[in-house]
């Protein structure tokens, strides 16, 4: 299929656009393989999942599902994002598109269809998968999260000036884009990073409403005190040092 696509300011017919996955990991053998088997294969290129020192069988199970797999093993979300963007970084031909989701298959990987679409079609520069706006189970996200991402999205309006819903890390972004906002978090603040940035660089934004389930196994933020205080500092404190 062919589409139009933009790129500094230009206008070309292009064939269907190159879409890269990146799947940061620690310790989801029990959810991963399901991950990438549900992503549409006619879709994207490559499936990339970043390994993050996982104890587990995580890497075996997404190498069988037929994922790439690039191991990270310094911990922090952030650090496994970075190093997926490093492969990606060294293929000869680089991607138009990057789509981020989570490995504990909370999110329905064959949404990202609807993520990429207005990107492809509409010329948005990042599309954010909302859990808030979306179809949501209940105990998919703890009382604190539903909190912290409010807040966080509120701050973001209120000194950027730009409307978040959610900093869920489901999301599609141009790959010219990403070079762009030059990502450096490496660890909790990774997607408020990327939105923060965003705003500031005035980019083409939109957020769609997603589906979200109760994850498989126990979150390693949410899911313990210490995690949800770190990662809720974290993200306050990328808010307020990228004014």
């Amino acid at each position: 299929m062919l589409h139009l696509w933009q790129t500094n300011n230009r206008i070309t017919l292009v064939q269907k656009p190159i879409i890269d996955v990146i799947i940061p990991a620690y310790n989801e053998e029990q959810s991963i393989g399901n991950v990438v088997r549900d992503i549409p294969k006619d879709f994207v290129r490559n499936i990339i999942v970043a390994n993050n020192n996982s104890s587990d069988k995580t890497a075996e199970v997404a190498a069988e599902a037929s994922a790439i797999v690039v191991h990270q093993p310094i911990s922090g979300y952030g650090n496994a994002c970075l190093k997926g963007m490093e492969y990606i970084a060294a293929l000869d031909v680089k991607p138009d598109i990057i789509v981020y989701l989570d490995g504990d298959y909370s999110d329905y990987p064959e949404q990202m269809i609807d993520l990429a679409k207005p990107i492809i079609e509409n010329g948005y520069d990042m599309v954010i998968g909302s859990r808030a706006l979306g179809n949501m189970e209940k105990g998919a996200m703890m009382p604190q999260q539903i909190f912290g991402n409010w807040l966080a999205t509120s701050l973001i309006k209120l000194i950027y000036k730009y409307e978040f819903t959610d900093l869920g890390p489901f999301r599609a972004i141009r790959y010219d884009r990403l070079m762009e906002i030059n990502m450096q978090d490496k660890t909790f603040g990774w997607t408020v990073e990327m939105q923060v940035k965003a705003a500031k660089l005035k980019l083409k934004c939109l957020e769609i409403p997603v589906k979200y389930r109760v994850r498989i196994g126990v979150s390693k933020v949410s899911g313990t005190v210490k995690g949800t205080i770190l990662a809720g500092h974290k993200i306050l404190w990328t808010i307020f040092k990228l004014i």
